[in-house]
């Protein structure tokens, strides 16, 4: 698996979580490795179109796992 950017690792932990009790504390970690890299980005003229879009899929992604992880 190739990882481009340092906040996609919390993402995929996310994603592989198996154990659904730490499903939600993963989802934070990487919505908060993703707001972090957001901050960098705007003092840095965005970044990547790339990125960016890297950026947004993976706030959908942890969208779903969210709503995954209050249902169970």
């Amino acid at each position: 698996m190739n990882l481009q950017y340092k906040w996609q690792r919390p993402c995929v932990a996310a994603v592989l979580e198996a154990d659904r009790s730490r499903l939600a504390h993963r989802v934070e970690q990487a919505n908060s490795a993703i707001k972090a890299r957001i901050n960098e980005l705007e003092q840095d003229h965005m970044g990547t179109p790339e990125e960016r879009m890297a950026i947004e899929d993976a706030l959908s992604c942890l969208d779903v796992l969210r709503r995954e992880a209050t249902y169970f």
